[in-house]
């Protein structure tokens, strides 16, 4: 199982402050969701997990090893890290199944008839079989966002982030989304997700984090946060949004 760490993370974009002194650890297995208020950091925070933004200052560690040093080859690293991102950012002019063959093939070289099978099982698993051979503009935004995961997962990452991935839904399609972060999760894949879905955090959050100008303000299990918030921060911003 991975392990995660980082320690004193900060990251500033010019002369503004976005991550200050991040300790986060994150251990094979579990779900960690991150809340806060749009600005807090949370997107940022996920990026710099999967190398797409370099860090400042601090450190992070995939088992043992520190993969934020200068220098350090991002692409192993995104192999093992997935990522989804609000947008779903999938070729148009490819169908579904194009859209998820194409990195694993490019990566590791893997034919399209070895990898083809693999990769309908998951479409199948997420309730997409019907739609493989269809294009982004022939599905729905809940679809697309599943196809986003399928994409992702074609990879076989060890961890997977998520970034505010159901924001730009209908809030009818929402549901069909969290079913499949609902799925993963019984599956025993190791997940951070950046989420305004408070109900989906209580209910299956092992530890949910308050990010609040770049910091973890407070951090614990979902009935502690959610039930009985230390700080005055916290408590603020829920009594917004719950």
């Amino acid at each position: 199982m991975p392990t995660l760490v980082l320690n004193n993370v900060q990251k500033s974009f010019g002369t503004n402050p976005v991550l200050q002194g991040i300790d986060l650890t994150v251990t094979g297995g579990q779900m960690i969701c991150l809340i806060g208020a749009s600005g807090s950091g949370k997107s940022t925070l996920l990026r710099c997990m999967n190398l797409l933004e370099p860090i400042d200052d601090g450190t992070i560690t995939l088992d043992g090893v520190d993969i934020s040093e200068p220098g350090y080859d991002p692409q192993p690293v995104r192999q093992r890290i997935g990522m989804v991102f609000q947008s779903y950012n999938l070729f148009p002019h490819m169908t579904a199944l194009d859209n998820a063959l194409l990195a694993p093939r490019r990566v590791h070289g893997t034919s399209r008839t070895e990898l083809e099978p693999k990769v309908a099982e998951l479409f199948a698993r997420f309730g997409l079989a019907d739609r493989m051979h269809h294009y982004p503009d022939q599905l729905s935004g809940g679809q697309q966002q599943r196809v986003a995961i399928v994409r992702a997962l074609a990879m076989k990452p060890q961890i997977m982030l998520f970034d505010e991935i159901t924001s730009a839904l209908d809030p009818e399609l929402v549901g069909e989304v969290l079913d499949v972060l609902r799925q993963l999760r019984t599956e025993g894949m190791t997940m951070v997700l950046a989420t305004h879905e408070m109900g989906f955090a209580r209910e299956l959050a092992d530890t949910v984090c308050f990010l609040d100008r770049g910091r973890i303000l407070e951090s614990g299990s979902p009935e502690q946060l959610f039930g009985t918030p230390e700080q005055e921060r916290t408590r603020a911003f829920l009594s917004r949004v719950l």
